[in-house]
């Protein structure tokens, strides 16, 4: 009887902390989708922030309509693609490298240099990007979280048998940091 009680209070224990275990990638997965969410929320300020910009660059910049071209294509497939981060990615990355070629248009014409608009528009773009960098940062730190449980033992048992699986990281080059914060002649 003893021995009954006591084999069926390892099987008890064994059973709730499988569940425990379960609920706990439901929370991480979830987490993961929320922050996810942030990333995407601040992608897509970046994303209404690029047309102002364009435009005021266009009207400085008018025969650099390769750049401009460029930087608009990457934008429309940057907010055409959905999906998670290994999806996103390789658009990002694209449209992260067209808007260093425009920011760099800054130092071939001075006009547009000092123009306070683009001024603006660069150090909205600088906070945007710093906002997705930290939105990414946390991301990445719950993707991390969750893939350890995912290959650790005995919690990846629970995650074969829940069908979870480990999630992909979000790598983004920031657009403004090799091309420097925007600078401003106090005279």
């Amino acid at each position: 009887m003893i021995v009954a009680l006591v084999i069926a209070g390892i099987l008890l224990v064994g059973v709730l902390a499988a569940l425990l275990s379960f609920n706990r990638f439901v929370r991480q997965r979830q987490l993961i989708d929320n922050s996810w969410s942030n990333v995407d929320t601040e992608l897509k300020r970046r994303y209404d922030l690029i047309p102002n910009l364009v435009a005021t660059v266009e009207g400085y910049a008018t025969h650099e309509r390769t750049t401009l071209d460029a930087v608009v294509r990457a934008r429309s497939d940057a907010v055409a693609t959905s999906g998670g981060a290994a999806e996103q990615e390789p658009t990002e990355n694209m449209l992260t490298d067209t808007l260093r070629q425009l920011l760099a248009l800054r130092e071939a014409y001075p006009d547009l240099k000092a123009n306070t608009q683009f001024l603006d528009l660069q150090h909205q773009l600088t906070v945007t990007e710093d906002r997705i960098q930290a939105a990414r940062r946390f991301y990445n730190s719950n993707v991390r979280d969750y893939n350890t449980r995912v290959e650790s033992f005995p919690s990846m048992v629970i995650a074969s048998i829940g069908k979870f699986e480990k999630q992909d990281y979000f790598e983004l080059e920031s657009a403004v940091r090799s091309s420097g914060a925007p600078e401003v002649e106090l005279t």
